[in-house]
């Protein structure tokens, strides 16, 4: 199995908490080289995290010949910069959710993807989870009939004014963070875009959204609501995650579930004919597996599991959200 060659931009904290430890789990996967706004920081994470080399600006890092792939966990705001920067670099590039402030950002940054020959992913890890599948393929086999209803939410600790999350100038707020999750999957369950948006927020005193929630309807009938908040106890890293699925012939519930959780996950299916079985998936790390595919895409030709059309859509869907709350 060849090695992908990656670099990373930045010592965020999600690399740290997360993307670090599914990228040393990731089979194809070479950690060489990575950049922080000091030289001194990126120096701090070569030694803990086991990268060949430092550098001390991003472009310095896009200047590196010998990479090939490179993760992007910056602030919202410079996601679409520095993945076109790399881009035109040659480079492949996983970019932190979400992608980019607005649709007509992705869809330039898909564009500049496709001109240099290189493959872009959204960095959904979660999407990559086989529980999402195994309930996408329960749909798909017809388990619960149509689809009617479709719900999903992801609240979480509050956190102080200092943090990235909280601050208008780096594009916080509940939306932008959490609400993506939620409206993802409704989007990977349905399959399509919503005809009607309609959504309500309470936001902070520097214009954040702190809790939003909406209504999406489809043509045909179909309904979804999604919820995200930051209103859970200040600082102490807890969330509620949860879906749920209602259908002509029954429904699909989660039980044991986090978008990101590994371990054993379950949901529970119940149809009108009397069926009720809980049922359980082995979830490994899912930023290993999100790593693992982008280097089967570059090394043997496959599609990224998160694909142009599914995170352009969802781009829209979120400019509507937003438009619709007055962020």
């Amino acid at each position: 199995m060849r090695k992908i060659k990656w670099g990373v931009l930045g010592t965020a904290y999600i690399f740290e908490r997360d993307t670090a430890r599914g990228m040393a789990l990731a089979e194809n996967c070479e950690l060489v080289a990575i950049a922080g706004r000091t030289l001194e920081k990126a120096l701090a994470f070569k030694e803990k995290y086991g990268f060949t080399r430092a550098y001390g600006s991003y472009d310095a890092l896009l200047d590196d010949p010998e990479i090939e792939a490179v993760y992007i966990p910056l602030p919202n705001t410079m996601h679409c910069e520095w993945t076109l920067r790399a881009l035109r670099k040659g480079k492949h590039v996983l970019c932190e959710k979400p992608l980019a402030p607005t649709a007509a950002e992705a869809e330039e940054m898909f564009r500049v993807a496709q001109e240099n020959g290189v493959h872009l992913m959204e960095a959904f890890a979660y999407q990559h989870s086989p529980l999402v599948q195994a309930v996408r393929d329960e749909i798909d086999r017809g388990t619960i009939g149509d689809v009617r209803y479709v719900e999903a939410a992801l609240i979480t600790s509050d956190y102080d004014m200092s943090n990235i999350r909280m601050r208008r100038e780096t594009l916080g707020g509940c939306t932008y963070d959490l609400g993506v999750y939620a409206m993802s999957f409704i989007q990977r369950m349905l399959g399509r875009e919503p005809r009607d948006v309609r959504a309500v927020a309470s936001f902070a005193e520097n214009h954040i959204d702190t809790y939003t929630t909406g209504v999406f309807e489809y043509d045909g009938g179909a309904k979804a609501n999604f919820a995200c908040g930051m209103v859970l106890a200040t600082e102490k890293n807890s969330a509620l995650d949860r879906f749920q699925i209602h259908g002509t012939k029954g429904s699909i519930t989660s039980v044991n579930f986090g978008f990101n959780c590994p371990g054993t996950l379950s949901y529970r299916v119940k149809t009108f004919d009397g069926l009720d079985e809980l049922r359980t998936v082995e979830v490994p790390n899912n930023y290993c597996l999100e790593v693992e595919q982008l280097g089967r895409c570059i090394a043997e030709g496959a599609q990224p599991a998160v694909s142009a059309d599914f995170s352009v859509m969802l781009a829209r869907t979120v400019d509507r959200v937003l438009a619709s709350i007055g962020y």
